[in-house]
């Protein structure tokens, strides 16, 4: 917290993220305090304040060591930051910072509190229930499914799995089941859990009506009226290849004759790029949120997954490239069981590689409210499309900054049926300017490795780097 802000903020009162306290309070209410913010948002104790006055403290040490006290009363202990002294109107204060996306779900004498405004309200079962899921508190998949028997395990399918998997001695298929936290002992009798009937369950859908994935493909680059729409169902597995059937029939494609006339097509995205995020989603949702589903949406210039629950544990949007843990082991291990996915987590990495492989865009990670959604764009996902058809890149290339010239260039080349310019086409759009400016765009479209030049003198023309490589026109070397 800015000491310039603080002021602002105590005369605002207390509310989600700022609490305070005196050096009289009881360690119940600050400890109440600090697990309600712990277990929401993170935020700060203020050890000197009374009713919005700044009153300060008579023993800066023994505050301090008071706050620390009450940091570590809870359950799990709180660890926090050292507190911070600073002076306010020539009073003393002490702040505790409690961060956010603590590793842990906290109580103080048996009490789960969250912040709601300036209160510490008890969490509802359900959202204790969650947080502890999130924070990996407690396995969602390791529950018992509800209802469900094990006449709803399609044991074709578990005894295909058990049957093709390395490592076990006993290939029983219920062994095996129950070993990968597929089916739980309870009593006497053996249960599916939630992961069991994910993975390998006669109807799934039936105990997770949103346990499925929504894919659409729109005509343009927002919602319309227009568009294919399928609703993947089935096991993990199924959904995971109703995908990928999915993709290959509604992501764009372009034709290109290889070497020794050989046909191959190129997708508007990496196509392994694309499976992985779907893959992920699949992998990594939090199956406890009962109202939604994964949503696989193709627009004209980019690719959005959204898949319900946010980042588990101590993932960050800042750390995500670099920390690995799941929600959900059981179903990665099946997964990559089934060569589906590598237990190693690579998934983000991977993906950002692809797309950096085909000179496209890095993916965008936004953690909303409800979920997590990763979004990838094509070659068009600098550019938008005019309600009169033509395509505007804004002054915006793949990153680079372009003249209107160079944009008109480009836009030119991403027409259907455009593959090449020349100087004298650039010439027919800017007849005013002269000659020598629009060589030195295109030049240095060239230097910014997004055109090539091909041809000699007069028959030189200019193609877009990507879509000269596609066609074997120019040697790199």
């Amino acid at each position: 917290m800015m000491l310039d802000n603080l002021q602002t903020q105590i005369n605002d009162g207390q509310g989600t993220m700022l609490g305070w306290a005196l050096e009289s309070d009881e360690l119940s209410h600050i400890a109440e305090t600090m697990v309600a913010m712990a277990n929401s948002n993170g935020g700060t104790v203020i050890m000197g304040i009374d009713n919005k006055h700044i009153v300060g403290v008579y023993n800066q040490q023994e505050a301090s060591d008071y706050l620390i006290e009450a940091a570590l009363s809870t359950e799990p202990p709180l660890i926090i930051p050292v507190p911070e002294i600073v002076e306010v109107e020539g009073k003393i204060l002490v702040m505790a910072q409690i961060p956010s996306g603590m590793p842990h779900v906290y109580a103080y004498e048996g009490k789960y509190l969250r912040r709601r405004g300036e209160k510490n309200v008890p969490l509802s079962p359900t959202s204790l229930r969650r947080l502890m899921i999130k924070r990996g508190e407690m396995d969602y998949e390791v529950g018992i499914a509800h209802e469900a028997t094990l006449d709803d395990i399609d044991w074709d399918k578990a005894e295909a799995y058990a049957h093709n998997l390395n490592g076990f001695s006993k290939k029983d298929v219920e062994d095996v089941l129950l070993k990968r936290g597929c089916l739980v002992q309870y009593r006497d009798d053996l249960y599916p859990t939630n992961a069991g009937i994910l993975l390998f369950g006669r109807d799934p859908q039936r105990f997770f009506v949103t346990g499925d994935i929504t894919a659409v493909r729109f005509a343009g680059q927002t919602m319309s009226d227009t568009f294919n729409r399928q609703d993947l169902t089935g096991t993990l597995p199924e959904q995971i290849r109703r995908a990928e059937t999915f993709l290959v029939d509604h992501l764009r494609k372009s034709v290109t004759i290889g070497d020794k006339m050989r046909r191959e097509e190129t997708f508007e995205y990496p196509m392994e790029a694309a499976r992985e995020l779907v893959i992920n989603a699949v992998a990594h949702r939090d199956y406890s949120i009962r109202g939604d589903n994964i949503r696989m949406f193709i627009y004209s210039n980019r690719m959005e997954v959204f898949s319900p629950g946010g980042l588990p544990g101590p993932m960050t949007l800042q750390n995500l490239r670099d920390e690995r843990f799941s929600r959900n082991p059981i179903i990665v291990q099946v997964l990559a069981d089934m060569n589906f996915i590598e237990k190693l987590g690579y998934g983000v990495d991977r993906v950002i590689d692809l797309m950096r492989a085909k000179n496209l865009r890095e993916p965008d990670f936004h953690e909303r409210s409800n979920g997590f959604e990763v979004v990838i764009y094509n070659a068009l996902g600098d550019a938008r499309q005019l309600p009169d058809g033509s395509i505007s890149f804004d002054g915006v290339y793949k990153g680079q900054a372009i003249n209107e010239r160079q944009e008109a260039a480009l836009a030119f080349l991403h027409t259907s049926n455009n593959s090449r310019i020349t100087n004298g086409d650039l010439k027919e759009l800017f007849g005013d300017v002269h000659p020598e400016t629009l060589r030195r765009d295109l030049a240095d479209l060239v230097t910014k490795e997004i055109l090539v030049k091909l041809g000699q003198k007069r028959g030189s023309y200019y193609m877009l780097k990507d879509k000269a490589s596609e066609l074997n026109e120019f040697d790199e070397d």
